[in-house]
């Protein structure tokens, strides 16, 4: 039987091989060096945080240093990293610009759910970077303090208060959600919320409280949807969620008690075994995860304990 607490980290938008240069943020002179930079490439933004892509082929539309003189010389960029071919900016356009960019490049803008179906690993966990980074900014005017205005410094990965009594500086916002596969026996939990899709099923998640552990996390969520009390509980990987700007936190755990209680936050609850999950794939009355979410590799890996490969079964029903 694997060990599901080890295994490698392959979620989606996860993984992102970038040089982030943290420490080189505030030096203004190395930034403007890496604008400088003829092989500086820069992803382009629009409305609601859509990503500019390559309309023939699965992959970003980025802009290099010569075509963002032309296209978009006043639009302030922010730094993400480097890679081995140089370094990367984010750039954001306002509807009429983006649409006129798109046009004149020959690209369309997609939402970062197509992205990470449809990108390599690389450019979906960048799109993902830049988009969370971008959300944080304009939904960051004003200082949370004082009220004053803020403005955005350190490559646009701060906002620093404009009031000199305050200058209080503001950093990017992250939400930790624990998600969690609980087992019982031969059989795992999934619920439904009432929203779904009526034969949807997922693993179970909630947000981190302050002052909560993230295992404690698990046991209270599990129990205030599902009512069960949740034992031993083991890391099993992570997964950036900048839906606007979560980070999913994957877990197993083992209950123990089986009794389902629901409270107010699911429409239904139940405990599925292999064969239940397979059967109800094979004949089309069970629905999982989308596979870019971290809730399907925790099914996924739960299932390999018991022999079934899941992308292997969803692959062979077309």
């Amino acid at each position: 039987m694997p060990d599901l607490a080890h295994h490698p980290t392959t979620n989606v938008f996860a993984g992102l091989s970038l040089d982030r240069n943290a420490e080189q943020r505030d030096d203004a002179d190395w930034i403007a060096a890496q604008l400088a930079d003829p092989r500086a490439r820069f992803l382009l933004l629009g409305a609601e945080g859509h990503a500019l892509a390559q309309r023939d082929v699965d992959a970003l539309r980025v802009i290099v240093a010569a075509e963002r003189a032309v296209l978009l010389p006043a639009a302030t960029p922010s730094y993400l990293g480097a890679d081995d071919a140089g370094p990367f900016f984010a750039l954001s356009a306002e509807g009429k610009d983006a649409a006129r960019i798109a046009a004149e490049l020959g690209g369309d803008f997609i939402d970062l759910r197509s992205a990470g179906t449809r990108l390599q690993a690389f450019e979906a966990g960048l799109f993902a970077y830049a988009r969370a980074l971008s959300h944080w900014q304009s939904r960051t005017r004003f200082c949370s303090a004082c009220g004053s205005p803020v403005i955005v410094v350190t490559a646009g990965h701060r906002a620093r208060c404009t009031n000199p009594d305050c200058a209080i500086e503001h950093f990017p916002r992250v939400d930790p959600a624990m998600i969690a596969i609980v087992s019982y026996g031969d059989a795992c939990l999934l619920g439904r919320q009432a929203t779904w899709p009526e034969r949807r099923y997922s693993t179970l998640a909630g947000f981190v409280e302050p002052g909560e552990s993230l295992e404690d996390t698990v046991r209270r969520e599990v129990f205030e949807e599902a009512g069960v009390r949740v034992g031993d509980v083991a890391y099993h990987s992570s997964q950036p969620w900048p839906f606007p700007a979560s980070l999913m936190i994957g877990f197993t755990a083992e209950a123990i008690d089986p009794t389902i209680r629901l409270g107010g936050e699911l429409a239904e609850a139940r405990w599925f075994t292999a064969d239940e999950i397979v059967r109800g794939l094979t004949e089309r009355t069970l629905g999982l995860s989308a596979p870019l979410s971290v809730s399907f590799r925790l099914i996924e890996h739960w299932l390999g304990r018991a022999g079934v490969d899941l992308r292997a079964l969803l692959a062979s029903l077309g």
